[in-house]
């Protein structure tokens, strides 16, 4: 059942209902776990299971709910019953909603807390009462919540389609080609660049595919197809240990249904 949710800013005046809190111990959530589900702790407040956070920061309502995010202290211990878990472990556990917006939550309380003070001059900033940005009092300097975009691209020759293994890859798994953006790039420049660089050819017919947000920890992937233009593959060894072209039908392990990446192989595949 889909649900709406409204971002927001300014907090109710009065926590008197139950709400969804999305609590971080750095990058671990806190749920409730039983068997293959977990669930975000409903509650009016964290002190209800014993817990003390140092911020939080309201995100909105769900379906009318209130939702918050919390930065629990670094020795905090997950109550009986739940557990402290990364985001990538917990796919396909939580709601996918709730995932959606737990990813939402650790990039704001992450903001949050590499933001209290002005990089400029070193004052405490303030939390704008209108929008997400905190303002230095002192010299004027506002900052938002940072994203970093990247590009991801499936590359494609006819029938075949070019995948990479980086050395940080699951062993044997093998993905699409992707990199950040570099200042005064547009999007369809760094496609091309990044593939020139990684495996050494050049693309024509460079399409938008579609977008994730992507908190590990703070991008925004943009999603291109792309097809063979010319050259041949000599990989960057400092970012590739293997790359090849590889037929719809003879696929090596490739990434999990959570990314756009397998979004973009499925299509082609599919």
């Amino acid at each position: 059942m889909h649900r709406t949710f409204i971002p927001g800013i300014a907090p109710p005046l009065l926590q008197s209902e139950p709400a969804w809190w999305f609590a971080f111990v750095g990058n671990k959530l806190l749920v409730r776990a039983e068997a293959k589900v977990s669930e975000i702790p409903n509650l009016i407040s964290l002190t209800e299971i014993g817990l003390e956070p140092v911020r939080t920061q309201f995100l909105g309502t769900l379906d009318g709910q209130p939702c918050y995010s919390a930065e629990l202290p670094k020795d905090a211990i997950a109550p009986d019953g739940m557990v402290l878990q990364g985001l990538r472990e917990l796919y396909g556990t939580l709601d996918e909603q709730l995932y959606a917006l737990s990813g939402r939550a650790i990039q704001i309380v992450e903001w949050d807390r590499t933001h209290q003070y002005c990089g400029h001059c070193a004052t405490g900033t303030t939390q704008l009462s209108h929008e997400r940005a905190k303002r230095c009092p002192k010299c004027g300097l506002v900052n938002y919540p940072r994203l970093s975009p990247a590009i991801i691209v499936l590359v494609s020759r006819g029938e075949e389609l070019l995948l990479a293994r980086a050395p940080r890859f699951p062993p044997g798994m093998y993905s699409v080609l992707a990199g950040f953006v570099e200042p005064g790039e547009s999007l369809e420049e760094t496609v091309v660049r990044e593939v020139r660089e990684e495996v050494g050819i050049e693309v024509k017919d460079i399409r938008y595919f579609g977008s994730q947000p992507w908190p590990f920890p703070n991008s925004l992937m943009i999603g291109f197809t792309a097809t063979y233009a010319s050259g041949d593959i000599v990989i960057e060894p400092q970012e590739l240990v293997d790359a090849a072209w590889f037929s719809k039908d003879n696929l090596p392990q490739i990434p999990p249904k959570l990314s756009i990446a397998r979004k973009l192989i499925d299509s082609f595949v599919l």
